[in-house]
């Protein structure tokens, strides 16, 4: 039986992204009533280091191919195809590859299968101006390390 509780109070309730070995840090809080498999299953996979890139179809935004993750099967929760700047959802691969969708404006989350639903499980907390050069920096120089941790000290 899986448990489909909200997790409690004592779990770790943000996240920090730090791209480029700090270039940008960003916290992010984590949505674990909204998206309680997902925000648990996030937890479990950090830290975790791969690759932000431009997304190629959705819009201002930039996303991390998570593929080589053994990720559990995921219920549809709170999920969106048109994400807010700064919402991270997590696609566990129903018609593309499993990702990560960090929006930096506008978007329609996209493939070339058609829409994709995602589950937004976080907010990031950063300004329109720090998203944009997010955005610009993996368009005009590419690929950019991105580690996702849970942040220390949980709520401060």
């Amino acid at each position: 039986m899986t448990n489909t509780e909200p997790d409690t109070d004592d779990e770790p309730t943000e996240l920090t992204l730090t791209v480029d070995d700090g270039a940008y840090t960003f916290s992010a809080r984590l949505l674990p009533v909204e998206a309680p498999e997902t925000v648990r299953t996030v937890r479990e996979l950090l830290p975790l280091t791969v690759e932000l890139m431009h997304v190629r179809w959705s819009g201002h935004a930039t996303w991390m191919n998570i593929d080589h993750v053994d990720l559990p099967d995921l219920p549809r929760e709170n999920h969106t195809v048109y994400p807010s700047r700064g919402d991270l959802l997590l696609y566990p691969g129903f018609r593309n590859e499993q990702e990560i969708l960090f929006p930096c404006g506008p978007t329609c989350f996209k493939s070339p299968a058609g829409d994709l639903a995602g589950n937004h499980f976080a907010c990031v907390d950063a300004s329109r101006a720090e998203l944009r050069d997010l955005e610009e920096l993996t368009l005009r120089d590419g690929v950019q390390e991105i580690t996702l941790s849970l942040a220390a000290g949980g709520d401060e």
